[in-house]
Formats: structure tokens, sequence, C-alpha cells
């Protein structure tokens, strides 16, 4: 994986966040997740011939904030996990959102 980015999103409900996606996500993705850490696999047939590879989200929940990290093959495909990224969790994070994520690209 060549693209990386990483967001500290401050909320101090991460941990509800992370187990909320991954489980929205469990049903189509290999996801792996406690209540502190989370990760979900998105395979390179997940979006047809497109989706240069495999990415993954990698996150982590800390007191003050949800830590989310992407790793990707191609820039389309970080953006567009970005966008799915916010998306969902602004989405299970209504009475807070929208949520800040600082993108920070590696």
């Amino acid at each position: 994986m060549a693209l990386n980015s990483t967001a500290r999103v401050p909320t101090t409900n991460g941990s509800r966040y992370l187990q909320q996606l991954c489980k929205h996500w469990s049903h189509n993705l290999a996801v792996d997740f406690t209540e502190e850490a989370g990760t979900v696999t998105f395979p390179r047939d997940a979006r047809g011939a497109d989706w240069p590879g495999d990415a993954r989200l990698s996150m982590r929940a800390h007191e003050d904030a949800l830590e989310c990290r992407l790793e990707t093959s191609a820039e389309g495909q970080l953006a567009g996990l970005k966008d799915a990224v916010v998306r969902h969790l602004d989405r299970f994070a209504f009475r807070e959102a929208p949520l800040a994520f600082d993108w920070r690209d590696e």
C-alpha cells in the first residue's frame, strides 16, 4: 500500500462510533474490532476494475478522539475512502455532526 492518510477526530464517543462503523461494514467486508481498535479491509474486487488493490481502514479510540488511518494503493482510492469514512461516521454521530476530520496525507 503506497498512500496513507491519518485523521484524529475530536470526540468523546470514539469507541461507540468505531464499533458502529465496524458492525455496519462487517456485513460486506472483512472486519476485526474491539472496543478500543478496529480494522476494515476493502478488497480489490469490492469496487471493480477501477479499484487497484486492497485498502485498509484502521481505527483507534482514545478518551478524547477517534484516530482513523487509511492505507490505499491509489490516489482516487484514498479520496473515495476518506469521503466514505466521513459520511458514515457523521451519520452515526448525528448529534455531534459534522465531526472535524483533519486528514494528513503521508
